[in-house]
C-alpha cells in the first residue's frame, strides 16, 4: 500500500492544482484550437534562452574531456562553485567565499536540502503569506510545521505579524522576493525590520531563526526596482535559488544555495546541506548545466516583454472590473474574485474554465478569495482573452 499520508495529499482538491490545469489547458487546445484557450496556469518562461547561454551549450556538448559526464564533489565544481559565489557576492554586497555555495537540482533542491540541513521534527517555519504552493510539502517532508503569516493588505511584509508568530520552536522564515504569487518585491525597510526582530527573539531565546531567501525570480524587476540584499543586515541567512526564471531553464533543474560567510554557523551548515543533497538521492546537480552555468551565468538578458505583458494584462483587468495587485516584478498576477462570489476562488477558477481561461485559484497559495494569472504566455494570449474575462467577471 502507498503511504496513507501521500495517498491523502495526491487525493486532496488543492493538490497539483497548477499542474491540473496546465494539463486541462493541453485537452481545451485540442478541443478548441490553442488560440481559442487562454492558458495563464502555469509558470512557465516563454523567453528563449539567451545567446550567451545557448552558446555555452554548445562549447559544453563539443567538449570530450575525459570523464566530463561523471562525478563530481556532491558540492559542485569549484569553478562552478566560484562563479556563483561571484554572483551572490554581486548581488549581497558581501563578500561570499566558493566554500559556501553548494550546486543543487533547481530552487526546489536547493529549499529541500537547505530544510532537511536545518529542522528538527515539530520546529516551526514562517511563511507570509501569500506564499508559493510547494512550500507546505518542502516543510512537512522534513518533519517540519508551517506557520502562515498574514502580510499587509497591500501584501508587503509585516514584522509584526512575524514577531507575534515567533517560537522556540521557530527555526527559519522563508522570504521569496518578488514574490510567487503576488509580484510584490519587500523592500530593504521590509527586510531590515524583520533582521530586527529576529535578532531580538535571538537574544531571548538563544535560537536565531534562519532567513531562507527563495529567489528565482531576483533579476525578473520592472521600473528599475532591486531586489533588497539580505546578508549585510542578518547573519543567519542563505540564499536558495536557480537559473528557471532569469535564464528560461526550468526544465534543466539547476541553482544552488549560499550561506551567508558571517553565519556563525555557516561551515557546520554548509556541511549539513551538502550531506542532504546526497542522502535525498539528488547527489549531485547536474554536471553538464553547471559547466554551462560556469560560462554563461552573467547571461545579458532583456525582461521588458514580460514588463509589457504586465501592463497588458493589467489593462485587461481593468476592462473586466478585476481588482488586482499591480506587480513589481516576477511574471504573476495577483487578482481579487469578483464579490458575488464571496471569495469562493476555487468556483471562480472552475467558472473561468467555461469561458476556456485557466488560472490558478488562490487558497492553494494562502490566500482565499483571489486568483493567480501566469502571463508568461503569448501576447496573444493576453489580448485574445479580454472579451472573455469580461464576460466570466460579470456572468453568474
Amino acid at each position: 500500500m502507498i503511504s496513507s499520508n501521500i495517498k491523502s495529499l495526491v487525493e486532496s482538491p488543492s493538490s497539483g492544482v497548477i499542474r491540473k490545469m496546465f494539463e486541462e489547458g493541453a485537452a481545451l487546445k485540442k478541443k478548441f484550437g490553442a488560440e481559442n484557450v487562454y492558458d495563464f496556469s502555469l509558470g512557465n518562461p516563454d523567453l528563449d534562452p539567451p545567446a550567451k547561454v545557448l552558446n555555452a551549450i554548445k562549447e559544453v556538448c563539443a567538449e570530450e574531456t575525459h570523464l566530463c559526464h561523471g562525478y563530481m564533489p556532491n558540492a559542485g565544481y569549484p569553478e562552478t562553485r566560484a562563479a556563483m559565489a561571484k554572483k551572490t557576492s554581486l548581488e549581497q554586497g558581501v563578500e561570499v567565499p566558493f566554500e559556501n555555495v553548494i550546486m543543487q537540482v533547481g530552487a526546489a533542491g536547493a529549499l529541500n536540502s537547505t530544510l532537511k540541513a536545518l529542522l528538527n521534527p515539530g520546529d516551526e517555519v514562517i511563511v507570509p503569506a501569500p506564499y508559493f504552493v510547494e512550500y507546505d510539502h518542502y516543510i512537512h517532508n522534513h518533519g517540519g510545521e508551517i506557520v502562515r503569516v498574514k502580510t499587509n493588505d497591500d501584501f508587503s511584509l509585516n514584522a509584526k505579524n512575524v514577531a507575534a508568530r515567533l517560537s522556540a520552536k521557530t527555526a527559519a522564515i522563508i522570504i521569496n522576493s518578488p514574490n510567487n504569487p503576488t509580484g510584490r518585491i519587500y523592500s530593504d525597510a521590509e527586510i531590515t525590520e524583520l533582521a530586527q526582530v529576529l535578532k531580538e527573539h535571538g537574544k531571548k531565546t538563544g535560537r536565531y531563526p534562519y532567513i531562507i531567501c527563495d529567489e528565482p525570480y531576483r533579476a525578473i524587476t520592472y521600473n528599475g526596482a532591486k531586489v533588497a540584499s539580505v546578508f549585510d543586515k542578518y547573519e543567519y541567512s542563505v540564499i536558495g535559488t536557480s537559473f528557471a526564471k532569469n535564464l528560461s531553464l526550468p526544465g534543466e533543474r539547476i541553482g544552488y544555495v549560499a550561506v551567508n560567510p558571517a553565519c556563525p554557523e555557516a561551515k557546520e551548515l554548509t556541511s549539513a546541506i551538502i550531506f542532504a543533497t546526497r542522502i535525498l538521492g539528488y547527489v549531485n546537480a547536474p554536471a553538464f548545466f553547471q559547466r554551462v552555468l560556469t560560462k554563461s551565468w552573467d547571461a545579458e538578458c532583456d525582461y521588458s516583454l514580460y514588463e509589457k505583458r504586465s501592463r497588458e494584462i493589467c489593462e485587461v483587468m481593468d476592462y473586466a472590473g478585476l481588482k488586482y495587485v499591480k506587480p513589481e516584478g516576477a511574471f504573476y498576477l495577483w487578482v481579487k474574485c469578483p464579490d458575488k462570489w464571496n471569495d469562493d476562488d476555487m468556483a471562480f477558477v472552475n467558472h473561468l474554465k467555461s469561458y476556456n481561461i485557466l488560472c490558478a485559484p488562490g487558497s492553494g497559495f494562502g490566500g482565499k478569495g483571489w486568483f493567480r494569472i501566469a502571463y508568461c504566455c503569448s501576447e496573444q494570449t493576453i489580448l485574445n482573452s479580454k472579451e472573455a474575462f469580461k464576460k466570466a467577471a460579470n456572468d453568474n
